[in-house]
């Protein structure tokens, strides 16, 4: 059963975002064998779901300059973004997203849970953020963490993903 806070989160995350594409850009950070993670609730069923930093471009918003920001909100991390990777269609009725991931480096600053602006005080759906293995990434059930995690074995396949991929 959902606490409060959670079914909050849920409803804020489906009235500003559900029913609608979305466009994301996502960025792939990498420390020697782990990847930063930013673990969210509300988005799906279980309420637990784990995805690579990133968040919608406002409108008028240069892709990298929006990546950089949702870095920056999500994580507290300074970043240049490098290539972008592959595309990847998010479909989780109601949710709908069209995501850009780039490979990013960090430059500056410490990684701590960040802030969704989008979201009340106490609609917040960022829970915590940190560098995973791939192992622990792939510990979870495939329902909590981001779907792209079911196409790699190991985290030099997440670096290998082109293309388009359709959930």
């Amino acid at each position: 059963m959902m606490t409060v806070a959670e079914d909050k989160a849920r409803s804020e995350v489906l009235k500003l975002y559900g029913n609608r594409l979305r466009l994301r850009v996502c960025g792939l950070f990498r420390d020697g064998d782990r990847l930063l993670m930013v673990r969210h609730r509300g988005i799906n069923q279980s309420d637990t779901f784990w995805c690579p930093p990133g968040g919608g471009l406002q409108f008028g918003e240069a892709t990298r300059e929006g990546l950089t920001r949702e870095f920056d909100e999500e994580t507290g991390l300074k970043i240049v973004v490098g290539d972008m990777l592959f595309v990847n269609e998010f479909r989780e009725p109601p949710l709908h997203a069209l995501e850009l991931f780039f490979d990013v480096q960090v430059i500056s600053g410490t990684i701590r849970q960040g802030l969704d602006p989008e979201m009340s005080t106490d609609g917040q759906i960022i829970e915590e953020v940190r560098l995973m293995t791939f192992d622990e990434i792939k510990s979870y059930p495939p329902e909590e963490v981001h779907t792209l995690f079911q196409r790699c074995h190991s985290i030099e396949d997440v670096f290998a993903l082109r293309g388009f991929l359709a959930s």
